[in-house]
C-alpha cells in the first residue's frame, strides 16, 4: 500500500515531541483509568487491570496539525474497543472524550472523537512502539508514558491524548482542549480540517 500524504503536510522519519504543559509523574500504585459519562455504571481500572487486557499491534500513519506526517510506525497497545467490554453504554452514545493529565489535573486535557471510526485495531492506547530505525521500546514520558492514545490516520494527532486517564462516553459531541481554542471538531487531515 502506498502511503498517502495529506494536503499541506511533509513527511518525516522522526517522531517529533509536542505537548502542552509539564510531563506528569507516573505512580503505578495510584494511576487508574476511568470509564464514565453516558454509561449504566461507571468503571475504574487499575494500571495492572489495564495492562492485563488483550494487546494489539498495528502499524499507523500519524499526521500532526503542525504539518508533519510519519508513515508506518508500529504500536502495541490496547484497542479502544476492549474498554467497551467493561461498560454498558446508554442509548445513542456516538461520541467520546479521551482525557489526560494537564496542569496537575488528571482530566485537564481532553480530545473529542466520534466512536464509530474507533472500533478497529488502529485506535490504540499504546505503551510501546517501533519503526524502521528503532526496535521495540516503551514510549517515553514526553510521548505520553505510561499510556497514550494513537488515533487512526483519519484524524490529526492532537486527538491522540497523552498520559491518558479515562474515557467519557457522550450522546452529543463536545469540544475538547484544543477544540475550545478554535481547532476543528472533526480534524480530518485529508480534508485539511485544522481549524474551525
Amino acid at each position: 500500500m502506498i502511503n498517502k500524504l495529506p494536503p499541506g503536510q511533509f513527511e518525516t522519519d522522526t517522531w517529533p515531541i509536542l505537548h502542552q504543559g509539564d510531563v506528569p509523574q507516573f505512580d503505578e500504585e495510584t494511576w487508574n483509568f476511568r470509564l464514565f459519562g453516558d454509561v449504566k455504571e461507571e468503571k475504574t481500572l487499575t494500571y495492572h487491570q489495564v495492562m492485563d487486557l488483550p494487546k494489539t499491534i498495528s502499524t499507523i500513519d500519524m499526521h500532526c496539525v503542525t504539518t508533519w506526517s510519519k508513515f508506518g510506525t508500529s504500536f502495541e497497545g490496547i484497542a479502544l474497543k476492549e474498554f467497551l467490554k467493561f461498560v454498558e453504554l446508554k442509548n445513542e452514545v456516538k461520541y467520546i472524550q479521551i482525557y489526560g493529565y494537564y496542569g496537575g489535573d488528571r482530566f485537564g486535557y481532553s480530545a473529542n472523537l466520534p466512536l464509530e471510526p474507533l472500533m478497529c485495531d488502529d485506535a490504540l492506547f499504546v505503551y510501546r512502539w517501533k519503526d524502521h530505525s528503532h526496535d521495540w521500546s516503551v514510549i517515553s514520558p514526553k510521548h505520553g508514558y505510561p499510556l497514550r492514545f494513537i488515533p487512526p490516520e483519519s484524524f490529526y494527532l492532537w486527538k491522540g491524548t497523552k498520559w491518558v486517564s479515562g474515557i467519557r462516553f457522550m450522546t452529543n459531541d463536545e469540544a475538547g482542549f484544543w477544540e475550545e481554542l478554535g481547532y476543528s471538531m472533526t480534524a480530518n487531515p485529508f480534508k485539511e480540517e485544522r481549524y474551525r
